[in-house]
C-alpha cells in the first residue's frame, strides 16, 4: 500500500485483515485509539493509529490477552516510556553538565 498520511477505515481493515466493526469496537474499548474524523464523519487513521492497532491487534490475537489485559499492557508500556525518556533526558544533561565543567576548568587554569 502506498504510504500517505491518512487512511480510511476500509484501508486499514485491508492492511491487517480486519473487520470494520472489531476496528470500530477497539475505538470503544481503548482510550489511546481515536482516529479523527473528516467533515463526513469518515475516520481518518494516521500511521501513529495504525501502530497502535497492531500492538492491540498482537496483544488480543497473538498473545491472547483480554481487552482489559491489553488495556494494561499499553497503559504500563506508556509509563515506562515516559520513565525511559527522562531517564535519558536526564543522563544527557548530566554528560552536558560535565562537559560543561571540563570546559570552564580549563578556563580557569
Amino acid at each position: 500500500m502506498k504510504k500517505k498520511y491518512y487512511y480510511t477505515i476500509g484501508e486499514v481493515c485491508n492492511l491487517l485483515n480486519l473487520k470494520a466493526h472489531t476496528l470500530r469496537f477497539w475505538e470503544s474499548e481503548f482510550s489511546q485509539l481515536h482516529p479523527q474524523k473528516n467533515d463526513g464523519r469518515n475516520r481518518r487513521y494516521t500511521q501513529n493509529d495504525i501502530d497502535l492497532i497492531k500492538k492491540i491487534q498482537h496483544l488480543l490475537h497473538n498473545q491472547k490477552y483480554t481487552i482489559n489485559g491489553a488495556r494494561k499492557k499499553l497503559k504500563n508500556k506508556k509509563e515506562k516510556q515516559i520513565e525511559l525518556d527522562f531517564t535519558v533526558d536526564k543522563s544527557v544533561l548530566k554528560e552536558k553538565i560535565k562537559k560543561e565543567l571540563r570546559v570552564i576548568k580549563e578556563l580557569l587554569k
